[in-house]
């Protein structure tokens, strides 16, 4: 590790995470290779059971917001992630990944709030698009609307369906015969 750069992990904090691809070249441009990232990501989180708050998943790098697993280090789960999908996608590179990561401990609400804004207008700042729901490879549609993606994203939606009681500002709605969560002005996203 580089000397003056400190992790802080086992602290019951979320991170917010950043990885390159090797050179920062787009080798997550092909949607199959962004498609492939997502099985991945999804298999890990649920294997260690590891919590996504928001992802975004850009040509040439990622941002996450996660929790530190309960049984493994976050750093050992990070490597799972890039070593599988490397394996699946690397072909005849030399590497696929940057060797090291950007991790900052994320705490409070506000905090988190303003992580996954960042994380959902990454593509619109870089003009990939102008919404953040035109970018499919990201965790927004399902703060926007609650749906499914390929990766469980820990959210008001996903306590809803669990069960879990709704946190404070935000109510029930009627939609088409189901009840489903609806958040006031103060939106996280």
């Amino acid at each position: 590790m580089p000397s003056g750069l400190k992790r802080f992990q086992q602290a019951e904090s979320l991170h917010f995470i950043t990885f390159s691809c090797f050179r920062r070249l787009p080798l997550l441009e092909a949607a199959q290779a962004r498609e492939t990232f997502e099985a991945v990501l999804e298999a890990m989180r649920a294997r260690h059971q590891a919590r996504v708050y928001a992802y975004v998943l850009m040509p040439e790098h990622i941002h996450l917001l996660v929790n530190e697993p309960p049984r493994i280090l976050l750093a050992q789960l990070l490597k799972s992630v890039k070593q599988v999908t490397s394996r699946k996608l690397r072909g005849g590179r030399e590497k696929f990944w940057q060797d090291r990561y950007y991790d900052c401990n994320v705490r409070g609400e506000k905090e988190r709030s303003e992580v996954i804004r960042y994380i959902h207008r990454n593509p619109v700042k870089r003009g990939l698009v102008e919404k953040p729901e035109d970018w499919p490879w990201s965790s927004f549609r399902h703060y926007a609307t609650g749906a499914n993606g390929t990766i469980e994203i820990e959210s008001q939606w996903t306590a809803f369906r669990r069960g879990s009681q709704l946190p404070e500002g935000v109510g029930l709605k009627k939609e088409e015969g189901a009840r489903s969560p609806t958040q006031n002005a103060k939106s996280a996203f």
